[in-house]
């Protein structure tokens, strides 16, 4: 059997409080692409909720790859579909 890992209190509530940054600097970067004004949470997709064509996916990830200092392969945008995965993402990128 592996053994179960276990996050403390803090680490827990650390690891939340990185999520919503993250969250929060992704919705700021969404903001000007918004055109629909589509109000936002984690499970909004970027195709069908926010109607995105495939230009505005490329100019919103060099935004996110500038502000957060990361790259995303073109193999990880084909699989985030939602702001939660692109917060999930990003995350993991950042370390």
């Amino acid at each position: 059997m592996g053994a179960k890992a276990t996050l403390s209190r803090e680490s827990f509530e650390q690891i939340m409080t990185d999520r919503q940054q993250i969250f929060d600097s992704i919705a700021a970067q969404i903001g000007p692409f918004n055109k629909k004004g589509v109000e936002l949470s984690e499970a909004t997709t970027f195709a069908g909720d926010l109607e995105w064509d495939s230009l505005t996916v490329m100019d919103f990830v060099a935004a996110i790859e500038d502000e957060f200092d990361i790259i995303i392969t073109m193999n990880m945008q084909a699989e985030i579909e939602t702001v939660g995965q692109l917060v999930d993402a990003v995350a993991k990128l950042k370390g």
